[in-house]
């Protein structure tokens, strides 16, 4: 597990750099992201124990999570695994279970995002063993002879420790209008119905959190991150172009067939095999691009008359 889990993190994984939104010097920022990403490469292997004073035998009975650790704002810090032994005992089975009782017991300065603890407000996603889950939701491997790691989710930038800067994510989500459209005034305060069938198209959408683990496990969206708008915000995209109650679905279409913004999709099916939903992303883009190719010949079609 160390091997292997070692030999993909060697690979650029993460971008290490502190993200300046404020600055306008973009060659300083480059170099800076640059240097850092480049200081994590050499050091991401790199492990310090949190307690020396544990016993091989204490050890023994308790599981070792290794946890990224770094803080970019710090010229000092260097990205690095810290060690921790936790009582699986003390603690229910939960990945962020176990990352607040570090943080509540051993060490205050652990940085994490969490907040509602039920898998509903995708907070807490991260690198769980390799695969991108909602710590709150993913349970712990109680093998004891296997350490646990615990990394940021791949190819953001780092603020720092298990935070990951999202703004490119939701700056992306902003441009697909994410919300009801019409061109019908509405009447009153009378309700849009839709029928059961129509309401069923959006199962398997609406669901999604915006925790962003399938966009961060597509390569694609690695390769592509400024255009291609990853999996997440299509597959939302994808539900508002369904919804019957909304009456721009040609103009949706229209801005989605600009530039790199679905066509990159090479349909590995990494983001529906890393949902910590169960959702389905790679199914719904399917769809999404045969609406687009059809919305085309469809202009094509009118211009030509």
């Amino acid at each position: 597990m160390l091997q292997r889990l070692s030999t993909v993190l060697r690979r650029p994984m993460f971008w290490h750099g502190t993200h300046h939104h404020d600055s306008n010097d973009a060659t300083k920022r480059l170099f800076d992201t640059v240097s850092s990403t480049v200081k994590g490469i050499q050091q991401i292997n790199y492990v310090v124990e949190h307690d020396l004073k544990l016993t091989a035998e204490e050890k023994s009975k308790m599981k070792q999570f290794l946890i990224y650790r770094y803080d970019p704002a710090d010229e000092n810090d260097f990205p690095k695994y810290v060690s921790y032994y936790v009582d699986l005992k003390k603690i229910p089975p939960m990945y962020l279970d176990a990352l607040l009782y570090i943080k509540d017991n051993y060490d205050s300065s652990l940085s994490l995002r969490r907040s509602c603890r039920e898998g509903i407000c995708g907070s807490c996603s991260m690198n769980c063993n390799g695969l991108h889950k909602l710590a709150c939701i993913h349970a712990i491997d109680t093998d004891l002879t296997q350490p646990a790691y615990i990394t940021p989710l791949g190819h953001m930038f780092v603020v720092k420790d298990l935070v990951v800067d999202m703004t490119n994510f939701y700056t992306q989500y902003k441009t697909i209008d994410p919300y009801l459209k019409r061109k019908t005034p509405k009447e009153g305060n009378k309700e849009y119905i839709q029928s059961v069938d129509d309401r069923k198209l959006l199962d398997g959408l609406y669901e999604c959190v915006l925790c962003a683990c399938c966009s961060t496990s597509c390569p694609s969206y690695w390769w592509h991150p400024d255009r291609y708008l990853g999996p997440a915000v299509l597959m939302q995209a994808y539900r508002w172009i369904v919804d019957s109650r909304d009456e721009y679905t040609d103009e949706r279409l229209e801005k989605l067939a600009e530039d790199v913004k679905v066509e990159d999709c090479q349909n590995i099916g990494m983001c529906s095999f890393t949902c910590p939903k169960g959702l389905d992303p790679q199914k719904s883009m399917n769809h999404l691009m045969k609406l687009i190719e059809e919305y085309k010949e469809r202009k094509i079609a009118s211009a030509t008359l």
